[in-house]
């Protein structure tokens, strides 16, 4: 049986719902982050030496990193399902945003969050001035406009099919999931993009994505 090593508000939230909409029995072994550092705890390192989540094993196979997770569910157990057909234009979209979420959405996302930690976190008075100032230099020179230039083209090819690789949707749309839901927790995804937020509220009706919630909790942080 496939084990999910699954880590709280974390992109192991993906795999859980893919295995949900592809309706296959799992079972989830929790990990719980540090809540002074919200680092993954050192027993993950047992499972996948870079200590990190989302981590299966199956039989004895260990795998990780979201997208060569995903890809292994689909050829392994799928049967066609949540993909294209190979070869069409619609599967060379699906493989790019695949691989476009974490190659090039997260980037900015998680400089946004290290940048803004390194604002906010606690040092001594007479430093909080300097790291401000270079926080705020980060994002208004790099980190902003990188944002803004990735949310506008994902918001503009929405517009050419309702999911991302296409009029049906597909592993592709879980796999954008989490840098659209971390964009607009903490990077300013709001109504001035109607189609993005569309599409999340969309992939949030799905059962699948409920049952996942429900066993592993959100994929982020609530409010």
């Amino acid at each position: 049986m496939i084990t999910v090593h699954h880590l709280n508000h974390s992109r192991s939230h993906r795999v859980l719902w893919m295995l949900e909409e592809l309706e296959l029995l799992y079972e989830l072994k929790r990990y719980e982050r540090d809540p002074r550092t919200m680092l993954a705890p050192p027993e993950l390192k047992a499972v996948h030496p870079l200590g990190k989540s989302p981590v299966i094993t199956d039989g004895d196979l260990t795998l990780a990193e979201s997208a060569a997770i995903l890809e292994y569910l689909l050829e392994r157990y799928a049967n066609g399902r949540l993909m294209p057909a190979q070869g069409s234009a619609d599967y060379r979209r699906f493989r790019y945003w695949m691989h476009y979420a974490e190659g090039s959405a997260m980037p900015p996302l998680l400089l946004k969050l290290v940048f803004d930690r390194v604002a906010s976190g606690p040092m001594p008075f007479f430093i909080k001035p300097v790291a401000r100032a270079i926080a705020n230099g980060a994002h208004k020179a790099f980190i902003g406009p990188q944002l803004k230039t990735h949310l506008d083209y994902m918001e503009a090819e929405l517009e050419k099919s309702p999911w991302f690789a296409g009029d049906s949707f597909s592993a592709a749309d879980i796999q954008m999931s989490f840098p659209l839901e971390a964009a607009r927790s903490r990077a300013g995804l709001d109504q001035s993009r109607p189609r993005l937020l569309a599409f999340l509220e969309r992939i949030q009706q799905r059962p699948a994505y409920q049952r996942a919630v429900e066993r592993g909790g959100p994929a982020l942080p609530t409010a």
